[in-house]
């Protein structure tokens, strides 16, 4: 015995009494998933439906590409289902009810949307959250690149309704069903994420859910997400519709110039050259599809039409004011429809002088016709002095004296001093052509003027209307 007790004695193992309790969180994650099996659907039993709820909120509007007809969002999605191999008692486990468990570990639902066009850039979430009810809640953010039916036909007050489809890809409704995870009221105005200063603005987020079958086989079930959503047209407004709008008045005060100056046309050009400039300039701007053409390009288009249309009016106007010379004279029924009827109905305030100066224009060519009959020389001679004295004509005396004193050549200077009048005459006749031109000219302007006039206000409020009310509907 005492040379048992003189050997050194083996260290024991300290007694289970002493040992340190393994924590809650890894045994309850080695308990959960020891034997679990994620290849299989979470279900006892196989004609157990999974019943599986999402929801989604809007967090941003990233993009809207009208040419390739896509949509980039980014959305917050969740979503939970019951899985009956998860469960467990919180008393076995200091009472724990909740942990995270890595995705790749557990079976989740194959739900996709059905508009993806394009993986974006989505960070990617780890863990979901496991009760011990079985219920597993997956909460993501997802970036969004879906196909959507973009009608730009409103630009810039258009408003758009794309679509978000969540449907399990293989899986028909007897094995997967989706439902709401919040009421659709809820969903509808929930603004509480969304990040309100960009270009879009949220108007509301519809749902619905339906059944999906292919050629009469197994159905599917679908949970449709609508994002309508509306631009907000100032920044358009100001670079594309107000600059248009000032031009187009500057051209109707254009009107105001006098059609006699020559500055007119100059004028009207350079609006025209500026107006193609700027549709060059808002090209760029303009959303471009091979399906239509936005209203506001029609309107640029309307615009350089009206415009082309003013400098075709100026330049008839001009061609009747700067009549040449060697012209006839204004026809009859010209000078009764535009300086007597149409002097009424414009409410022109000088009309008495249009009919006055039209009366002593008759006038002048009257006397103008009775000149040209007596105003040839005639070599009339007197054969007695009391014959001239009778008659009283300086014209007797002339004839008599160059008779008598040099005929020839006094003939010569009558015969000048007859041209120099025909000539005047002829002048006062020209003046008189070109006043009457002149005045049609002055009648029609107002005339075209005003149609002009009413042809561009009647455009800008039947377009003013029209998108005042896709605005508000």
């Amino acid at each position: 015995p005492r040379v048992l007790a003189a050997l050194p004695q083996r260290e024991q193992p300290p007694s289970p009494a002493g040992a340190q309790p393994e924590p809650a969180l890894p045994r309850l994650a080695q308990h959960l998933l020891a034997r679990y099996q994620k290849g299989t659907r979470p279900v006892r039993d196989w004609r157990t439906t999974t019943n599986v709820a999402i929801d989604l909120m809007v967090y941003a509007i990233l993009s809207v590409d009208e040419k390739n007809q896509v949509l980039t969002t980014y959305i917050w999605y969740r979503q939970h289902w019951t899985d009956e191999f998860l469960k467990w008692d919180p008393a076995r486990f200091d009472n724990l009810t909740q942990i995270s468990l890595p995705v790749e570990s557990i079976w989740v639902p194959d739900i996709l949307i059905n508009e993806f066009v394009d993986v974006g850039k989505s960070p990617h979430v780890p863990y979901v959250y496991v009760s011990h009810h079985g219920e597993v809640q997956n909460l993501k953010p997802i970036q969004v690149m879906t196909a959507c039916s973009l009608d730009i036909y409103n630009f810039p007050f258009d408003v758009q309704n794309c679509s978000l489809t969540f449907t399990s890809w293989l899986h028909h409704i007897r094995d997967i069903n989706l439902s709401l995870w919040r009421q659709p009221e809820l969903v509808k105005f929930d603004r509480s994420v969304f990040m309100n200063q960009g270009e879009w603005e949220l108007l509301y987020v519809l749902s619905r859910f339906q059944e999906f079958s292919v050629k009469s086989s197994d159905s599917y079930a679908e949970m449709k997400f609508y994002v309508v959503i509306r631009r907000r047209p100032l920044f358009y407004t100001v670079s594309l519709l107000l600059p248009s709008i000032f031009l187009m008045v500057m051209d109707i005060v254009g009107f105001y110039l006098p059609p006699h100056s020559g500055e007119r046309v100059s004028f009207k050009i350079t609006l025209l050259l500026g107006y193609s400039v700027f549709l060059i300039i808002v090209s760029d701007t303009l959303p471009a599809t091979a399906v239509g053409t936005p209203l506001i390009g029609i309107y640029f288009v309307v615009c350089m039409a009206l415009l082309v249309i003013s400098l075709t009016e100026t330049i008839l106007i001009v061609r009747l004011v700067h009549k040449q010379d060697l012209q006839p004279h204004v026809p009859e029924w010209v000078k009764h429809l535009l300086l007597e009827k149409a002097t009424i109905l414009l409410c022109i305030r000088d009309r008495k002088k249009f009919s006055q100066s039209r009366t002593q224009s008759l006038d002048t060519s009257r006397q103008v016709e009775n000149n040209d009959s007596t105003a040839k020389p005639t070599p009339y001679v007197c054969e007695d002095p009391r014959e001239c004295g009778a008659a009283g004509g300086t014209r007797c005396a002339l004839a008599f004296a160059g008779r008598t004193e040099g005929s020839a050549a006094l003939q010569e200077v009558l015969r000048e001093t007859t041209a120099i009048r025909q000539l005047l005459e002829k002048r006062e006749e020209f003046r008189d052509v070109a006043r009457e031109w002149l005045q049609v000219g002055y009648v029609l302007d107002i005339l075209l003027f005003r149609v002009y006039l009413a042809a561009v206000l009647a455009y800008s409020i039947t377009l003013g209307t029209l998108w005042s009310v896709w605005r508000d509907a």
